[in-house]
């Protein structure tokens, strides 16, 4: 087949890459304009340009879809399918209806759970014992379209959002490979969105990183994993923000007001609203990342009350 890929962040590329070494032909590649990156804003190809351009693969990089220009270059390559992962783009009906065999996507989540902007982590935060990833065709209402084939993830005790985003990119890439097949064959079951059972993973905010120190500590515990790589849970220690990126949920009987710290056997738990949470790994600013042993051996910290 010949297939139009689009797409831009690391998610992406596994799928890309597993086209790439298979039988079919990328005719083109899709991604979001070059945008400002790292210390010095430079601008900076996304993951998916990159590959592209090591395999010579055309690249195209409008700012939309929506004019007649783009279209037409679009509907130049004669593509049979148009693989969408994470573009960044809401694709025009124009777009979707150019296909022969229309537009799918690899969406994060076991639908119809968590559509939306940020699945891996609403999945891990909410405590879901379950994640994966969903092939579905794509219609203009947002991650509503017709399943074509799932594949299912465990969350662990451990995972954090980037743990399952690297895991879950490479499953799509599994699933994708599968639906291709089933397409050739002819052999395509969608199975439509049961809408009751539909919620929304609303885009992270950086005002969602600030622990609140009355929860229980199970839940702030799926709060810094699930904010792990970004925005980064963080507290007020004193007058300084200090960031957590590894905690760890402890039972037992709290007798301190939330947000203490109580130092013993070189660990730092904090008091919450049931059970302890125990730092593991923290950042201040302008430093770098330690574990709680360096952290203890440089600030005196029991008794202190996290804010």
């Amino acid at each position: 087949m010949k297939i139009i890929f689009a797409g831009t962040p690391e998610f992406a590329v596994p799928a890309l890459r597993m086209l790439i070494d298979s039988e079919h032909e990328v005719c083109a590649v899709y991604t979001q304009p070059d945008r400002p990156a790292g210390r010095g804003r430079k601008l900076t190809a996304s993951p998916v340009k990159q590959l592209a351009l090591s395999s010579s693969i055309p690249v195209l990089q409008p700012e939309s879809l929506k004019n007649e220009q783009d279209l037409q270059q679009l509907r130049s390559f004669n593509a049979d399918l148009m693989v969408v992962v994470a573009y960044g783009l809401i694709l025009p009906q124009a777009v979707l209806d150019t296909p022969p065999l229309g537009c799918i996507n690899i969406h994060g989540s076991l639908l119809p759970r968590w559509r939306g902007a940020a699945p891996i982590q609403r999945a891990l935060m909410a405590g879901d014992k379950q994640t994966g990833v969903t092939i579905m065709q794509i219609v203009k209402k947002l991650d509503a379209g017709d399943m074509l084939h799932k594949e299912v993830c465990d969350i662990t005790p451990q995972d954090t959002s980037g743990d399952l985003h690297d895991r879950l990119a490479e499953l799509g890439a599994v699933g994708l490979r599968k639906v291709l097949q089933q397409i050739e064959q002819g052999a395509v079951v969608a199975e439509k969105q049961d809408e009751a059972r539909v919620t929304y993973a609303e885009k992270l905010q950086k005002s969602e990183a600030m622990l609140d120190w009355r929860l229980p500590a199970e839940q702030l515990d799926r709060q810094v994993r699930g904010l792990n790589p970004w925005p980064v849970a963080q507290t007020q220690y004193g007058d300084k923000t200090l960031r957590i990126w590894k905690a760890v949920a402890v039972d037992g009987a709290v007798d301190l007001p939330g947000g203490t710290i109580s130092c013993h056997d070189k660990q730092v738990d904090v008091a919450t609203a049931d059970g302890w949470l125990r730092l593991l790994e923290v950042q201040l600013p302008g430093g770098k990342r330690m574990d709680i042993q360096a952290f203890m051996n440089a600030h005196e910290v029991d008794g202190v009350r996290l804010g």
